[in-house]
Parts: structure tokens; C-alpha cells; sequence
């Protein structure tokens, strides 16, 4: 009696997940692989579903989506350099959905690796008169973290309001009691989505992936560095970490402002009372055209992604990109392959070591379809490559957050900057190009010739790529 209680409970639940798959409306093949896992599977497909296959803009995110900042729609500038030219409808695209117009009168900065992004973080904090506000996903306690508490003493102690956001997940190693330092001092600290078992599969599968410091609303920092110790003396086996970070000083840094408000308004329920700097516009020969753009899995579009499958279409000579984590969605991929297949120069660099085997192997089982169609392929060798970066054309560029995977696009709060600009272009295309000439690349006449073991681990690892 027991087992056929058991069986008939069983089938309700999957009938009842056949049901919400089928409503939810995901593309066929999605809904047919789960649909085999589901009823090929007992009880470990149901569990997977569960876990992983939900559509959670229902859920938790939601709850929590409605205590978020609304950003009023907004008005891009006729006159702005490039609102004519091949990036207006980009240009359309963000500000329809991140409500965030290009601005110009904005100076920019990348900042390659940990040292030089640190000195320049620190010195902007330094000048703090208002407010700092920082959001990590990992926040690391260590060399770094110390000097950020001396200084946070002393800016807080000048009236400085001072309010950090970590990911619960990515700065799990956060001790209670550097919190309670930072909250002693009068730092306004909050995890975003701490693990709770009562909602699990939320506080796992979904992350605050953003990395932001504004100041004043005036300087605003983001890229792909997190507050680490690794970046600046290394890590075994992997050495030391190689990244990209971005200083914007303008009106754009006020974007970043608005998606940690938001961000603030989700973990705490309440406003930061900030205000709006009165820029006045600083036309020189170093200012730029800039957009931030935003993106989360409560989203109604995969913003990021979208903005991505743009630069890639509309790219006419060259998109150079350095990401660690390439594992397309059929969407960015069969874009890469067609601009490489129409005669775009198509590269990529990332690295040639990786903090998880099973990523390797999913990013691996998809470089041969990438060779065959033309892409040249850089593996980078010194210690482990983490920048997220993407450029073209020498006219546009793209510094952030985002990786180029299913994770990044769907599960993850993610956020981008994107340079209108030649110069800055020309300039992180040139530094591109250097660190290929020092990278290993990949040919396909040897790359099909890998032994089947390793074309076994790519395939079995290629099975989890929309959850990496």
C-alpha cells in the first residue's frame, strides 16, 4: 500500500511539473530534455527539475524584485557622438531595457590587474566626502580587506556613509566576526540572498555575480576583479590572477549608483537616500561615450545577452573577446560562426588553466565547432586569465561582470560597461593582441586529433553547461 502511495504522489508531482513546463513555454528541446529526465529518471530527475529547471521569476526573486528601484524611461540625445551610426539601435536596446541612455563628458580608465586596480580604488575612496558604496561577489578576507577597514574607520569617522553588499554564496568564507568589525565601525554591511534552507534553490543557483564601487556618485569602478588577496600574490595551483577592472569618472558612474540602489533596495527593503551629482558636462578631448547595462534573472529579457549577440552582428572588421568562462548559448554561438564564416576576424582568448575541471571540459567541447568555422583561439598560460572583455571594430568596447555562458546570461545579477570610443578601443585592442602573441593558439587540423578520453570528459561536462 505503501509503494503504490508512493508511486501514485510520484506521478501527480511529475504530472503536475509536465504541466508547469508546458505553460512556462521554454524552447522544445529544453522542454523535451527535461520531460526525459523527468519520467526516465525516478525520483533524481524530479529533484534535478526542481533545482534547476524552474522559471524562479515567479518565485523569491520576484518577492523581491517588487521592492526594487522602477527607473523612469529615458531620453537618448540626438546629438551624441554615434547616435547615427552602426550603434543606435545597441544604443535603443539598452535604454529600452535598463532604462539607461549613452551619456557623454564621461573620462575612462582600464585598469589591468589586481595592483593597479586597487591603487586606483583606494585613492578614490580616499577623496570620499559622501558616500562609498560597494557591491562583491567575493569579498575575501585577507591583505585587502584589512586596509578596507582602516579605511573605512576613517572615512566613516569624517561622515562618510559607507554601505557594502556581498553575494551569500560567493563570500561564503566571510567571517561573523570581520562583519561585526565592519558593522562596530559603522559600516552598513548585507549579504544578498544568504543560503537559507527554506529557500534553497534560490540562494544557490541564483548570485550576485556584480562587481561595483561608486563614490560620490562621481567615480564608479566595475569589471571582473573581486576583493581578493589572489590578485595580487597569486594562488595554487593556478598562480596569479590576471583580470580587468574599469574607473569611470562622469555622468555614467551614476548608472552603476542606480543598480547598487536597486540592489540595496532588494537586500534591505529601503532607499539609500543618495542624490544625483549636478554634472555639467566636460567636453574635452579625453571624454567618451558611455552606457552601463544591467542584467538578473528577474529580468523580462537576458539584457546582457542580447547586448552581446548585437556587438557580435554588427561587428564589420574584427571582435576580439577575453573571456574564461566560453560556453555559449546556441545563440551567441551560431553568431560567432556566422561572423566568422562572413569574413569577420573572430578571437578569442581566455585561459589556459581553470578553478573548476568541469567547466574545462565544457568550455573544451566547444572550441573544435568554433575552429572549424574560422574562430582563432588563444590559450593564455600564465596563471589564470579572469578578465571579461569585449571589443571591435576599433570604435566600441565592453569592460564587466559578464561571462560568456548560460550562468551569467539567465541565474546571475550581472553588469557591463560599454566605451563608445576609438581611442579606448584601439587601445584595449592593442593590449589584446599583446597577450596573444603570448598565448598558445589552437588549429584545428591538431585540435581534432585529441585523444577520445579527453572528447569523453568534453561531452559528459557539455550535459551541464546551462547550469555552470
Amino acid at each position: 500500500m505503501l509503494v503504490v502511495s508512493a508511486i501514485i504522489l510520484y506521478s501527480l508531482v511529475a504530472l503536475f511539473l509536465v504541466f508547469s513546463l508546458l505553460i512556462n513555454g521554454v524552447r522544445p528541446a529544453k522542454t523535451l530534455g527535461w520531460l526525459l529526465a523527468i519520467f526516465t529518471i525516478p525520483v533524481g530527475g524530479l529533484l534535478f527539475y526542481w533545482m534547476l529547471g524552474r522559471n524562479h521569476r515567479k518565485s523569491v526573486l520576484a518577492k523581491l524584485k517588487k521592492r526594487s528601484l522602477t527607473l523612469p524611461h529615458s531620453y537618448i540625445d540626438p546629438t551624441l557622438p554615434g547616435k547615427s551610426d552602426k550603434y543606435r539601435k545597441l544604443m535603443q536596446l539598452i535604454n529600452n531595457t535598463c532604462a539607461f541612455p549613452p551619456s557623454r563628458g564621461n573620462e575612462v580608465q582600464y585598469l589591468k590587474n589586481g595592483e593597479l586596480t586597487f591603487n586606483a580604488i583606494f585613492k578614490a575612496m580616499q577623496a570620499a566626502e559622501k558616500y562609498i558604496h560597494l557591491q562583491y561577489y567575493i569579498f575575501e578576507e585577507g591583505i585587502l580587506t584589512e586596509r578596507l577597514l582602516q579605511l573605512f574607520e576613517k572615512k566613516v569617522a569624517e561622515g562618510v556613509q559607507v554601505r557594502l553588499i556581498y553575494d551569500g554564496v560567493g563570500s561564503y568564507s566571510l567571517s561573523s566576526s570581520y562583519r561585526k568589525k565592519l558593522r562596530a565601525i559603522g559600516v552598513e554591511v548585507y549579504p544578498f540572498l544568504p543560503f537559507k534552507f527554506s529557500r534553497f534553490l534560490a540562494s544557490i543557483n541564483y548570485r550576485n555575480h556584480r562587481k561595483i564601487i561608486v563614490v560620490d556618485g562621481i567615480i564608479a569602478f566595475t569589471g571582473g576583479i573581486n576583493i581578493s588577496d589572489k590578485y595580487l600574490k597569486g594562488t595554487e595551483p593556478l598562480g596569479l590572477w590576471h583580470d580587468m577592472h574599469l574607473q569611470i569618472t562622469g555622468p555614467s558612474a551614476w548608472q552603476l549608483a542606480m543598480v547598487f540602489e536597486m540592489d540595496w533596495i532588494m537586500v534591505t527593503g529601503k532607499k539609500p537616500g543618495i542624490e544625483a551629482p549636478k554634472w555639467q558636462t566636460r567636453e574635452n578631448k579625453n571624454s567618451v561615450v558611455v552606457q552601463a547595462v544591467y542584467s538578473g534573472p528577474d529580468d523580462i529579457y537576458p539584457n546582457i545577452e542580447q547586448v552581446f549577440l548585437s556587438l557580435i552582428n554588427s561587428a564589420r572588421k574584427y571582435i576580439y573577446i577575453t573571456n574564461p568562462y566560453i560556453i555559449p548559448t546556441p545563440e551567441i554561438l551560431k553568431a560567432l560562426k556566422v561572423a566568422s564564416l562572413s569574413g569577420v576576424d573572430v578571437r578569442l582568448l581566455m585561459s589556459e588553466k581553470s578553478d573548476s575541471k568541469v567547466v574545462y571540459w565544457s568550455v573544451h567541447s566547444y572550441l573544435e565547432s568554433m575552429l572549424r568555422a574560422g574562430i582563432r583561439i588563444f590559450m593564455f598560460p600564465q596563471g589564470f586569465l579572469h578578465s571579461k572583455i569585449i571589443v571591435s571594430d576599433d570604435d566600441i568596447a565592453t569592460i564587466g561582470t559578464t561571462n560568456i555562458d548560460a550562468r551569467s546570461f539567465e541565474h546571475n545579477y550581472e553588469v557591463n560597461a560599454l566605451v563608445y570610443d576609438a581611442a579606448f578601443s584601439r587601445d584595449l585592442r592593442k593590449d589584446f593582441e599583446l597577450d596573444c602573441e603570448g598565448s598558445r593558439e589552437l588549429f584545428y587540423q591538431e585540435f581534432v586529433q585529441r585523444p577520445v578520453k579527453e572528447r569523453l570528459k568534453e561531452g559528459i561536462a557539455r550535459i551541464f553547461a546551462p547550469v555552470l
